[in-house]
């Protein structure tokens, strides 16, 4: 690890933008490595994942944040300077085996979006996940997602990494193999 990592493990709260919620599994792995996360905002469009975040705010099992629905109308310009870590995990139908596998041309496709949030927030660090199928899936131009997806981030100046990674790995009585993409501002 260099320095930069290090700024992180301090008593000052890491601020997290979570986009496309969920139920917030990746804030909840991210709060296990950064016990200082906060979450300032979460970006859910479904309404059942929006009961439960809520729910889970009010039993203090999260941070109380605002809950968005629409990361393509978001205020991303509001919240530079505030995130350190924004994480998503966007929707994966476009990309995933059972489904059509429309990729980038599936209206669903919400990286763009978030790519455009990415920029404004500016933060530190870039948490994405989706599922093993954005490895193959291809773009209009025949560029596969996951190496599009690396590239703009880079030219977003971020440096990238990715892995993949399976539930069972960390306990889970389930394999579910989701893909990871970590990009350093």
């Amino acid at each position: 690890m260099n320095d930069d990592t290090n700024d992180y493990i301090t008593e000052a709260p890491v601020n997290h933008l979570c986009l496309c919620s969920g139920y917030d599994g990746v804030g909840r792995g991210l709060k296990r490595v950064f016990p200082n996360l906060r979450t300032v905002a979460y970006v859910e469009r479904e309404s059942f994942p929006i009961a439960n975040l809520v729910a889970k705010a009010e039993e203090n099992e999260m941070d109380a944040a605002p809950v968005f629905t629409d990361v393509k109308q978001f205020p991303y310009d509001k919240f530079r300077g505030c995130v350190d870590v924004l994480s998503a995990g966007f929707p994966c139908q476009p990309f995933s085996s059972s489904g059509k596998r429309q990729s980038t041309e599936d209206e669903r496709h919400l990286y763009p979006w978030i790519a455009n949030g990415i920029t404004a927030c500016r933060a530190r660090v870039v948490l994405l996940e989706n599922v093993e199928g954005i490895i193959t899936a291809k773009t209009g131009d025949g560029e596969p997602v996951l190496k599009y997806v690396l590239r703009d981030l880079e030219e977003r100046g971020y440096r990238t990494s990715w892995c993949v990674a399976s539930a069972d790995e960390v306990g889970a009585p389930h394999r579910r193999k989701r893909v990871f993409v970590m990009g350093y501002a």
